[in-house]
């Protein structure tokens, strides 16, 4: 991976736009300041964003470091990641991540973010603990494949302790509080 100017400078400004305004839009819902009518305008723009997603994975396979440049990169797979109403699409994704990282054009901790995300979304275990559900009474790690090795197959990729990330993101989400009412929403741990 380098750091030199991408091949397509105008798809990583649409990505990084797209992910962008898509985050605004999830931290406001997670804060509940939605009403009826915005979430409704959020799930379209949500599932524009995935169309649109779906067609340069199409055209370009998974646009990577080379491509479009590590900050695009990350905004693919940010859009990738918060894809929950298409499993098959980002079932697909996943795979063509993981070949944009055994070809070194994509971060290995992305993919294993995505590979989680897609465990938890079909109802099994997750590998690396990078999801968690925030509720009312706080932010929870989704469930383990065999919690005891857990710490061991996130170093194996580059993340931290466990322990570590749920503190991060703990500390992240603690400005903003949490209402008795808050919804359960799957979180993408810290990277």
């Amino acid at each position: 991976m380098t750091a030199a100017e991408p091949l397509r400078p105008d798809l990583a400004r649409e990505l990084i736009d797209r992910a962008t305004k898509a985050a605004a839009r999830r931290a406001k819902r997670l804060r509940n300041q939605l009403d009826a009518v915005q979430l409704g305008q959020d799930r379209h723009a949500d599932h524009a964003d995935t169309k649109v997603l779906r067609r340069v994975l199409a055209e370009h396979d998974w646009p990577g470091h080379r491509l479009v440049g590590a900050e695009a990169a990350r905004a693919a797979w940010s859009l990738a990641l918060h894809a929950d109403d298409d499993a098959d699409f980002q079932r697909a994704a996943t795979t063509l991540l993981e070949r944009a990282v055994q070809d070194g054009d994509a971060r290995v901790q992305h993919w294993a973010h995505l590979y989680d995300r897609t465990l938890v979304n079909s109802g099994r275990p997750q590998e690396f603990g990078t999801q968690q559900v925030l509720t009312a009474t706080g932010v929870e790690l989704c469930p383990v494949r065999a919690p005891d090795s857990l710490d061991q197959r996130r170093a194996s990729i580059g993340l931290p302790p466990i322990a570590a990330a749920l503190n991060t993101v703990r500390q992240r989400l603690a400005p903003h509080g949490h209402a008795d009412d808050a919804p359960t929403v799957v979180l993408a741990g810290a990277e």
